[in-house]
């Protein structure tokens, strides 16, 4: 917890390796002991046939709640399974109270069908300003942290996105189609260009951590929820690169955003795909 006149940054440096076990053993507890071993009423549907919802989200997140206002009493709680049932505490992240923004298991499609693609994210955030998340990869055994202004790390190695390699097409992750408005659509149509190769993204927490990594360039995404976004957005900064809206303003995890935005390797390949999604419009 902190202590009398702590700041974030000084709990952060006490706790971070608190938080990063508190998540794996969320996952330990509550997720891996259900993949690939989930019955059919473990599974339900939410606002469509392809958003899903598990009891591993539910008690995940439920583990990481408790866990997470112990470490930082006074914390908020911005969980994905939370929000649905009363979409009005996502207001918490607009308010002056730190807040740990939680998706229990980000990639639940993939979860569900027994693929390796999923993980948990965590970030905290104080004011709108993302200071430290957490990547992991359960069936992978991989875990990606960073803090604002510390780097990032994936299995304690340092992270770097570098750049583009000029001679080869740009991979752009994007927004499944049946996700998107119509205008969103003719946005991620430009991408449709010579020099860019557009796929249909996996989970955004992966997504992020592949640019990080430097193994996707850049993705467009046309939704805001915070807890797909708010630690691999912190993870990229922290590996070099950088976040645009289409209004070419770095995006806010509190809202208010003009989609589709970017996250890419560097700020000048967040511009230039900026450019193309602006120019399908």
């Amino acid at each position: 917890m902190i202590e009398d006149n702590e700041t974030i940054e000084e709990f952060l440096a006490r706790h971070a390796v608190d938080v990063e076990e508190s998540v794996r053993k969320a996952a330990a507890q509550e997720i891996m002991p259900r993949w690939r071993r989930l019955a059919e009423h473990e599974v339900d549907r939410k606002s469509g046939p392809h958003d899903l919802v598990t009891d591993a989200d539910r008690q995940a997140e439920l583990y990481l709640t408790d866990a997470l206002r112990a470490l930082l009493p006074g914390s908020a709680v911005v969980g994905e399974e939370a929000v649905h049932d009363n979409p009005g505490s996502y207001g918490a992240l607009r308010e002056d109270a730190p807040v740990w923004i939680v998706d229990p298991v980000d990639g639940t499609r993939q979860f569900v069908h027994g693929d390796t693609g999923f993980c948990t994210l965590v970030a905290l955030a104080h004011r709108g300003v993302v200071l430290a998340s957490w990547t992991y990869a359960p069936a992978r055994d991989q875990i990606a942290t960073a803090v604002r202004g510390q780097g990032a790390f994936l299995d304690g190695e340092r992270l770097a996105a570098g750049s583009p390699d000029p001679s080869r097409d740009l991979r752009v992750a994007t927004s499944h189609p049946d996700f998107t408005t119509d205008e969103q659509k003719r946005a991620l149509l430009g991408l449709n260009t010579e020099g860019v190769a557009p796929r249909s993204c996996g989970s955004a927490g992966l997504e992020y951590l592949a640019i990080a990594r430097g193994e996707c360039d850049a993705t467009a995404f046309c939704w805001e929820a915070a807890w797909d976004h708010a630690a691999g957005l912190l993870l990229v900064e922290e590996a070099g690169g950088a976040h645009l809206t289409r209004a070419g303003v770095p995006f806010r995890i509190t809202g208010d955003n003009v989609l589709p935005f970017t996250t890419a390797r560097d700020e000048a390949t967040a511009r230039r795909v900026v450019e193309l999604l602006s120019a399908g419009v």
